[in-house]
């Protein structure tokens, strides 16, 4: 009969730990080369469908632009306006403001000439306001 040595023992233990660790790698690498595949896929997916979604963006963003150049065309047309229309009120008010300001007062002095007072009208008596128990004529706090 053969005995078996100690050293034959160790190899035969080292051979079955290394084929263990072979198969556990074999496995893990089997499942590390799906995921790769997975994410390659999804990947290319993403592609696929990001490069629409980025050309829609874009043009979004022209059409963006485009509408803010015309904003901005209007603004300032509306600010031209706006600059017209006070030149215009200020050229209108200096041209016949004065002259219409005057032939109010006029007719205002007209009225008063015209529509004196009569001799038998007796004369309004002024209206009196009270403050703090004393009566003070109405003409005193009157700005001319």
């Amino acid at each position: 009969m053969h005995t078996v040595s100690g050293g034959e023992v160790a190899g035969i233990l080292v051979a079955v730990f290394w084929a263990i660790l072979v198969s556990f790698l074999a496995v893990a690498l089997a499942r590390l080369a799906q995921t790769l595949k997975a994410t390659t896929k999804l990947v290319a997916d993403v592609t696929d469908q990001a490069v629409p979604l980025l050309a829609d963006a874009s043009t979004a963003v022209r059409s963006a632009q485009t509408q803010i150049e015309r904003v901005d065309a209007i603004a300032s047309d509306v600010q031209e306006v706006t600059s017209n229309a006070s030149a215009l009120s200020t050229t209108v008010a200096s041209t016949f403001g004065g002259p219409l300001v005057k032939v109010a007062a006029f007719g205002y002095g007209v009225r008063r000439a015209i529509g004196g007072r009569k001799d038998d009208v007796p004369a309004k008596t002024p209206r009196r306001t009270v403050i703090v128990g004393r009566a003070v004529s109405r003409g005193r706090w009157k700005k001319d």
